[in-house]
């Protein structure tokens, strides 16, 4: 079978008609604006990733402003597009440009490729998006189109798996027009080579297609092993005092890394005993309990809401929680909230206590006994 224009060709072709030309981060392209949008959009779709962008590059429009601004800020703008260490690395990231780099975002490849969060794909992209530099790209849905196109076997997580895939996007990665290249196989692993139901019949590299030739569009990419992940338990305190709640900062790295958090004990007992301690009132209430999901585990969380007649300041206690915060606790008001970084489970208790609160009922509460 002979095909008269190469796979670049037809890529570019179809993107010149089909693909995406206005979205935020491609009007007034720059390295920092696309280093932006290429960071959120990891593991977070477009349509969910536009008004956090747009929000974002409103408070911070240059890498030094972002640079200057206090984490705390940049996580509560980050508040809800989860994987918050995508935004301590983008912010440690921005600062090295600025004391490095005097505020100009490189626009070398081995200095972007060393920046904090930034892998081999993510910096051809901002190069190539960007400045129109050749560089090949192979994110998720890169991966997807040519794992199907080429029938490479296997999961992409697996090492030789991965660089069976380079190989390929190095070799089809065009010196020209590579901008709208890179653009389009996003694009096409997006809306048209999607992970179920791909719409063979509109891909312009379908006629060479193995896995469509053969109609086994469905065993590539090859899927991740399985693996069963532990259910742990937490519970959160919840100490609410006129329509303020104590949160305490979690350490940089790890679980919820510099966000704010109800303080998490192992167990029930665990609370009883911090509250034995201190001079707080004795009744407690369970609300809503919920299921997180991290990548490694689930936590099935259940918090515990308890009024107090004054705000405490005194640090929940390491030996209790396991976790000691990095800052003093923090009396956040419900109705008019601090601009900090939010836990996404921290978000679902404040709704969760919001209910409760207007409804004034206990329909949604059962009361549980704190040991004297």
């Amino acid at each position: 079978m002979k095909i008269a224009a190469t796979f670049a060709e037809r890529i570019i072709a179809w993107y010149d008609v089909h693909g995406r030309k206005k979205l935020p981060w491609q009007i007034n392209k720059t390295p920092y604006r696309v280093w932006v949008s290429e960071i959120m959009l990891q593991q977070t779709q477009v349509a969910t990733v536009i008004p956090y962008y747009e929000k974002f590059m409103a408070r911070f429009p240059t890498v030094v402003d972002l640079a200057n601004a206090p984490q705390d800020e940049v996580l509560h703008l980050w508040t809800g597009l989860g994987y918050y260490a995508r935004a301590r690395n983008l912010h440690k990231a921005a600062i090295y440009v600025r004391d490095v780099f005097k505020g100009e975002f490189p626009i070398e490849f081995e200095q972007v490729l060393a920046l904090s969060g930034i892998g081999r794909s993510t910096a051809g992209a901002i190069l190539s998006l960007s400045l129109g530099q050749q560089h090949p790209i192979l994110d998720g849905n890169v991966k997807r189109v040519l794992a199907r196109h080429g029938a490479v076997e296997g999961w992409p997580g697996q090492k030789a798996v991965e660089q069976a895939l380079w190989h390929l996007t190095e070799q089809l990665t065009p010196s020209d027009d590579v901008q709208k290249y890179n653009q389009a196989m996003m694009d096409l692993g997006a809306s048209i080579c999607s992970r179920s139901k791909p719409q063979c019949a509109s891909c312009p590299v379908a006629i060479d297609c193995i896995a469509q030739l053969s109609g086994k569009q469905s065993l590539y990419p090859g899927k991740k092993p399985k693996k069963t992940i532990p259910t742990k338990q937490a519970w959160m305190l919840v100490m609410l005092h006129q329509g303020q709640v104590q949160l305490v900062q979690r350490p940089p790295t790890g679980i919820w890394g510099g966000l704010w958090c109800f303080p998490q004990f192992d167990d029930q007992a665990s609370i009883e005993q911090y509250l034995a301690l201190q001079s707080l009132q004795k009744s407690a209430i369970d609300l809503v309990g919920f299921r997180h999901t991290f990548s490694h585990f689930h936590l099935d969380i259940q918090p515990i809401m308890v009024e107090v007649s004054t705000q405490n300041d005194v640090r929940v206690p390491q030996e209790f929680t396991g976790v000691m915060e990095q800052s003093p606790p923090l009396w956040y008001n419900i109705k008019h909230p601090a601009k900090v970084g939010l836990a996404a489970a921290t978000e679902k208790i404040l709704a969760n206590l919001g209910a409760v609160l207007n409804q004034q009922s206990d329909s949604v509460a059962s009361p549980v006994h704190v040991k004297e």
